[in-house]
């Protein structure tokens, strides 16, 4: 089958399209590497200040601790996405700084964080 010029341009972009979906299939965890970092970039630019190693300067019961965490029933990577997003109590919601599903990334990052008793390594 001989390709003329539009045909030859279709099977480029369904090849171009086919090898950007294949690399997102086949490579998972270089886009969790990824979220990894970005979470911790974000945790460290807006609230490491007041939750240094998961602690908490302002509240010592409102830590990022699991025990902490679980006893104030923020007991999932969504209800922290929530509280990151709108606040709660003192704290201020981020939703404008961390950007679009940037609550998300970095609570998945500080739950993460907290399962590992925030020991790095």
């Amino acid at each position: 089958m001989k390709l003329n010029f539009s045909n030859k341009r279709i099977f480029r972009y369904i090849t171009i399209i086919f090898l950007i979906l294949s690399s997102f299939l086949i490579h998972p965890n270089r886009i969790k590497a990824l979220d990894k970092s970005i979470g911790e970039n974000l945790f460290i630019q807006h609230c490491s200040g007041c939750h240094v190693k998961g602690g908490n300067i302002i509240r010592r019961n409102k830590t990022l601790k699991i025990s902490d965490l679980k006893r104030n029933g923020i007991d999932s990577p969504e209800a922290i996405a929530k509280v990151a997003r709108l606040g709660i109590g003192s704290m201020n919601g981020y939703k404008e700084l961390l950007g679009e599903k940037g609550d998300q990334i970095v609570a998945n990052w500080i739950w993460e964080q907290s399962q590992k008793a925030w020991v790095q390594g």
